[in-house]
């Protein structure tokens, strides 16, 4: 299993704009943060979760050239608006609409963003076209099984991930966004070879795990490796790798995981 991560970053990106602070002056490019999303291959079967603003940006700088499965943890704009650049897979599966799995708050976004792309079919070649499904517990394909579970993120659920290749036995974990993780979710991550946890900023913040409360959840799942993502400009990569567990990590951009 690969994992990439192609954007580590909060809403507003970093560096921020206008902002004068040290990190976002940093010449680390690992502290140059886009906005959250992941692709994960099983065995062949590439799976997007999130598109960004920066998606388009994000895919040909990691070289992404293929997309089987479509995965929106929730409609928040950070994670919803670079949709539209999915109109170049659509052409690349033939022409047919791509299925989003997503809940029920994801598939009204989606629906209010997006109205031109609700289609079976692309209106022409170029075209975006979207076939919105409920994401169930369990996604069974050849390659594995994508699981999920609903995590608490203020006034909405966002979809926690669990994948699992049938070759490997591998398992992963991505539980964004989110203020914590229900014990449901910790169940389901038992046994993962890696976590991804969100873990925003050093102060608490009302809808989102601070990195306090990303490295006991980490403890409490127990994995070898945790890393952590939707990072702010408040957490320079050096400084704050130090300060972290041995088995948790930051995430950055760009990152290869192969599990």
């Amino acid at each position: 299993m690969e994992v990439i991560f192609l954007g580590t970053g909060t809403s507003q990106g970093v560096p921020m704009i206008a902002c004068p602070c040290s990190v976002c002056r940093s010449t680390d490019p690992r502290n140059h943060r886009s906005r959250s999303s992941l692709h994960v291959v099983m065995d062949g079967l590439h799976v997007q979760v999130d598109a960004t603003p920066e998606f388009r940006l994000q895919c040909l700088r990691e070289k992404i050239e293929q997309l089987d499965v479509f995965i929106l943890t929730h409609g928040h704009a950070d994670h919803i608006t670079g949709m539209d650049d999915l109109r170049r897979f659509c052409d690349l599966i033939g022409g047919e609409a791509l299925t989003v799995y997503t809940t029920d708050e994801g598939m009204a976004r989606v629906l209010s963003i997006f109205p031109y792309a609700i289609a079976e079919r692309p209106v022409s070649k170029g075209y975006a076209a979207f076939k919105l499904v409920e994401m169930p517990g369990a996604l069974e394909f050849p390659q594995g099984t994508i699981r999920s579970t609903l995590l608490p993120h203020g006034g909405l659920n966002t979809l926690g991930l669990v994948f699992e290749e049938r070759s490997s036995g591998r398992k992963f974990v991505y539980y964004n966004d989110c203020k914590r993780v229900t014990r449901e979710a910790v169940e389901l991550a038992r046994g993962a070879d890696v976590v991804v946890l969100d873990g925003l900023r050093p102060e608490p913040h009302p809808t989102h795990m601070n990195i306090a409360e990303a490295c006991a959840a980490a403890a409490e799942i127990g994995a070898p490796r945790t890393y952590l993502t939707h990072l702010t400009h408040a957490i320079d990569f050096t400084e704050w790798s130090a300060k972290l567990p041995p088995a948790v990590h930051l995430a950055y951009d760009g990152l290869r995981l192969s599990i």
